[in-house]
């Protein structure tokens, strides 16, 4: 092939190639020989009709022996696809090769082995090239095996030692160098274990890029970064540090189609090398803006994956051009798997919010309509308080109900279902829709809507137990009654009422209670009556009101009695608010308060 390069004359290349005295094989990606020069063919008595096509480790098997089982063939597979897969290359120590000898045998061989990418302008790799320097004498040599062949070879044996020996001085240097590389590569790995400790407590994407600003950056030698985190499925969100944040404001937000090495990394799952400007030139125009506005000279852009699940990408940046090394881009990969995995649990955790959130909102949809606000008659008022033990519930299976029935009368309802979760809240949404539907219909006796509840919970199988009080409030008729109210009540195994008058009179509602509802639907049910003088409260309650840790239920009725007749005189919402402000922060069980008050006489 022949090719102009600017001004310069017309070079044949393939003449080049074939005029080369050091021998070179060249590959395809897939390890297929494509073609070889002649001084590697002179090197290994081939044609080019004999190896090209065929796979490289066919056309060369190696010989196994007793220390190499496989001839070293995994050795130079391994430098062959180092080359193909970073686009660096690959230099190898001396390795022992044989070759056959075309009568079935090997010929014993020692090579100088150099495996070389050849990218395209994308970066992609073409061919890998194979330098081959047989220096097989030389090591025979210094064995003590090759002097009897050394006259016959005089001049052009002794020109041979001197280049083998430059060669290998050559190779020293490079070993040495590769020797110093990994050292700081295990420095720089120690410095990112820190940083790996300090990742493990990030709590959001900003802690992530603060972390990798703070330690990342010092350990990898890099002078900014950026964290791509994906947002609906084809746009990348950039949070950068360092000198990066010069790019922040223009490229936040970028679609994944972008022509970045960020987005293109998110997109692909492919890491993106730029060593230097002119890659970045190759890559994309869009890139050598980002280069220039960044004060990037170098940059690796690294896939962020949770198993097959793109998360976006990581893009790290010099301030002067790199050879990147494949223990670099290891340590790079590594360190953005770290990150992947942070970022992994970042999402995971702020998705579970949202859907608590949901929850949430769900919850407090269904206490409205529950715990609905009650009543408000012209001779009564009402106030309703509901508190839940659960912090992520917003409902429980206490339940408080106040409704008018078509007579006139006001109901007046407390519960508790056994339980104060989801499961309870469930159980009392049946019961209290069931309560009210009985009530409507038979609104006259307090015990026989209680009574054909329970029923009604046995053919439902509701399956749970419940405590209850339902109460009815009634004008009384009669000469010298105006404004007087009849309380008429039945109790299935609930805290008893609690009526203060405006003296600071305090009776508890204390009767035998009935079963609880649930235990047997034939179960007894009887209702009590009193009068609400003008002006007196009235309250209803669960029993998370007066129980207390370290105290017996009848010490909670008695500070509740004395309370509610200290605040007797205080508006019947403050009231209710008082007597809650005692509580624990943590409950153990939900409490529901109903307090209605009578309207003082004229």
């Amino acid at each position: 092939m022949i090719e102009r390069s600017g001004g310069d004359p017309l070079i044949d290349y393939a003449a080049v190639f074939r005029a080369m005295p050091t021998p070179y094989l060249v590959m395809t990606p897939d390890l297929v020989i494509a073609g070889a020069n002649p001084a590697y063919l002179a090197t290994t008595g081939r044609t080019l009709e004999d190896i090209v096509g065929r796979p490289v480790f066919e056309a060369f098997p190696g010989n196994p022996n007793e220390t190499d089982p496989d001839g070293g063939v995994a050795k130079v597979r391994g430098s062959f696809e180092r080359a193909r897969d970073t686009g660096l290359i690959d230099t190898m120590e001396l390795q022992e090769y044989d070759i056959p000898d075309g009568r079935g045998g090997f010929d014993k061989r020692f090579w100088s082995l150099i495996s070389i990418p050849v990218l395209d302008g994308a970066g992609v790799c073409r061919f890998v090239i194979q330098r081959a320097e047989d220096i097989t004498d030389y090591v025979m040599e210094q064995r003590g095996t090759g002097g009897a062949d050394r006259g016959r070879h005089g001049r052009e044996w002794h020109r041979r030692v001197l280049e083998v020996e430059s060669d290998l001085h050559a190779r020293g240097l490079e070993l040495a160098a590769a020797r110093e590389a990994e050292l700081a590569t295990a420095r720089r790995l120690a410095a990112l274990a820190g940083v790996a400790l300090d990742l493990a407590a990030a709590d959001s994407v900003d802690d992530l890029i603060r972390i990798v600003t703070g330690g990342g950056l010092d350990a990898l030698g890099a002078h900014g970064a950026a964290i791509g985190v994906r947002e609906d499925g084809d746009g990348l969100r950039l949070v950068r540090a360092g000198s990066f944040e010069d790019g922040r404001g223009r490229y936040g937000h970028l679609p994944l189609s972008a022509p970045l090495p960020a987005t293109a990394a998110a997109r692909t799952g492919r890491t993106i090398v730029l060593p230097d400007r002119v890659a970045s030139e190759v890559f994309s125009p869009e890139a050598v803006e980002v280069f220039a506005v960044t004060g990037t000279e170098a940059a690796v852009a690294l896939p962020l994956q949770a198993g097959t699940r793109s998360l976006g990408s990581l893009t790290v940046g010099w301030a002067r051009r790199r050879v990147f090394t494949s223990q670099d881009l290891e340590l790079l990969e590594a360190f953005a798997a770290q990150c992947a995995q942070v970022l992994d649990r970042i999402e995971t955790r702020r998705a579970e919010q949202a859907a608590h959130a949901e929850v949430r909102g769900m919850a407090e949809a269904l206490q409205r309509s529950l715990l609905a606000e009650p009543p408000q008659p012209d001779d009564l008022q009402i106030a309703v308080r509901y508190v839940p033990a659960a912090a992520q519930a917003q409902v429980g299976g206490d339940w408080y109900d106040a409704f008018t029935v078509g007579d006139g009368t006001t109901m007046l309802v407390i519960g508790d279902v056994t339980g104060h979760d989801r499961h309870a809240a469930a159980a009392m949404a049946q019961v209290r829709n069931v309560l009210r539907g009985v009530a409507h219909s038979q609104p006259e006796s307090p015990a026989r809507v209680l009574a054909a509840l329970d029923r009604a919970m046995g053919d439902l199988a509701v399956g749970t137990l419940a405590t209850a009080v339902l109460a009815r409030v009634e004008k009384v008729d009669g000469a010298g009654d105006e404004g007087r109210r009849l309380l008429r009540w039945s109790n299935a195994g609930h805290p008893a009422p609690v009526l203060v008058e405006e003296d600071g009179t305090v009776t508890l509602l204390e009767r035998t209670p009935n079963r609880l509802l649930g235990v047997g639907p034939g179960a007894l049910r009887v209702e009590h009556a009193c009068l609400l003088p003008p002006g007196s409260t009235l309250l209803l309650y669960t029993d998370g009101l007066v129980e207390r840790r370290g105290a017996n239920l009848d010490d909670g009725v008695a500070w509740l009695c004395q309370e509610i007749a200290d605040l007797r005189h205080l508006p019947l919402d403050e009231l209710c608010d008082r007597l809650l402000s005692v509580l624990p922060e943590e409950l153990d069980d939900d409490v529901a308060l109903l307090a209605l008050r009578a309207h003082p006489a004229d």
